[in-house]
């Protein structure tokens, strides 16, 4: 498994459910001095921000449980930077995007999404 390629896929997954549900990509893989967040999507309501974490199904660590208090943290001090920049006043939300990768019975990979709103 190449670990770059499945986390763009995973990505690209989050950001293709994000759209089916009525939010607009804004940023992919905004970066600051603080961290990076994966995708910033937006309605007429929500700025969301929003870590994609792709896993193996077999991984030790869920993806849910690799987002501790230190990346929280981490996005959160992006987030501000980008809502200062942008001058943003949407009703900020940080979700997670867990994209569980397995292996179909013809040896494909196959893609399950479990979407967390409001995950901190």
């Amino acid at each position: 498994m190449n670990i770059g390629k499945t986390g763009m896929e995973g990505e690209k997954r989050a950001a293709n459910f994000l759209r089916k549900n009525g939010f607009s990509i804004v940023k992919r893989n905004y970066h600051t001095r603080y961290g990076e967040i994966d995708i910033i999507a937006e309605n007429e309501r929500f700025i969301l921000f929003v870590e994609v974490k792709t896993r193996k199904i077999d991984s030790m660590v869920s993806g849910v449980e690799s987002v501790d208090s230190f990346k929280q943290r981490r996005i959160m001090l992006t987030a501000n930077d980008y809502i200062v920049k942008t001058q943003c006043e949407k009703q900020p939300r940080f979700d997670i995007a867990q994209v569980t990768v397995f292996e179909k019975e013809d040896g494909s990979a196959g893609y399950k999404l479990k979407y967390i709103e409001n995950a901190w």
